[in-house]
């Protein structure tokens, strides 16, 4: 309690609307069973899976700006939930296996094996809360790094040789805690814990342009680059899929060297790929401030025409 009391995460994870969409959230197939769950959510389909991740992306993204008291700064209060949740589990299980010792043994063991079912429920609950608890420290821990993109000008000066030093710091947070928890919780569970970032970061990065004052080629460059180090920093974590990683991560590369084509290009370029990227997302496209780019006043009107026919 002491490490999470106050904390953003830990009183995200008991809102109604976001528990209910990290329970049908496929990723919680990580999960060790909590009651009455079974695997039900390896049903969802890809579209559903995706669905679930927006939803849950936006709910978090309507929190910015977060703030660093909010968040878990000490690795060890993280690292001493990720053990607490491996215990807990271990306990919940040499629980269950006495119930049903227990059950076997006479009338009354049946009773005392009840209560010893609920016993564990509870703590395999308490386990499931505290990876929750970490998952989406590390989702609002992206957030927090990301949101420096917004708001401010992309007007570099030449070729980007390293990130920023925004995303230098969450990779190294994120290779850092990676390690630290590696000994306490098994692989899928570090899968949990992490696999939520790609997602966040990806989102963040495209809906940073929105907000963005200026933005130019080698501007360009330097959102690419900072996309590479987060792949590299998430391909190297073992249990995350490195290849579904630099899916997510080139789709922002994607969607940001869209800025460098002239308009007649990018006209084109929607054409071929309506369903790439939202309508929204193409809008800001338009709207991005690049010194010297000619978009014509109907701009908006005929990308509208193309995506509605």
């Amino acid at each position: 309690m002491e490490a999470v009391l106050e904390k953003q995460s830990y009183m995200l994870i008991g809102r109604h609307d976001i528990e209910k969409l990290m329970r049908f959230d496929p990723a919680s197939a990580y999960l060790p069973n909590s009651p009455g769950q079974s695997n039900m959510v390896n049903n969802a389909s890809g579209a559903e899976s995706v669905e679930i991740e927006s939803e849950l992306s936006e709910l978090l993204f309507n929190l910015r700006p977060i703030k660093q008291e909010n968040l878990i700064r000490d690795d060890n209060k993280l690292i001493l939930l990720a053990s607490l949740s491996d215990s807990l589990e271990y306990v919940a299980d040499s629980i269950e296996r006495l119930g049903k010792i227990t059950s076997h043994s006479s009338n009354q063991g049946a009773d005392k094996a009840k209560t010893l079912a609920s016993f564990a429920d509870d703590y395999r609950k308490l386990a499931i809360d505290c990876l929750k608890v970490l998952r989406v420290e590390m989702k609002l821990e992206t957030i927090f790094h990301m949101q420096e993109m917004t708001n401010r000008e992309y007007l570099e000066d030449q070729d980007a040789e390293e990130p920023d030093d925004f995303v230098i710091a969450l990779t190294a947070q994120i290779t850092r805690r990676d390690e630290e928890m590696a000994p306490f919780v098994a692989v899928v569970k570090q899968n949990y814990i992490f696999g939520g970032i790609c997602s966040i970061a990806a989102n963040a990065s495209i809906k940073a342009l929105a907000d963005m004052k200026s933005i130019n080629l080698f501007g360009v460059q330097q959102i690419c680059r900072n996309s590479i180090a987060l792949e590299q920093a998430l391909a190297a974590i073992p249990s995350i899929d490195s290849k579904a990683v630099q899916q997510r991560l080139d789709h922002v590369r994607t969607y940001y060297e869209l800025l460098n084509m002239p308009f007649e290009a990018l006209l084109a370029f929607i054409t071929e790929h309506e369903n790439l990227f939202t309508p929204a997302e193409y809008a800001n496209l338009l709207k991005a401030n690049i010194p010297g780019r000619e978009i014509p006043p109907d701009a908006q009107d005929r990308v509208s025409y193309i995506l509605s026919h």
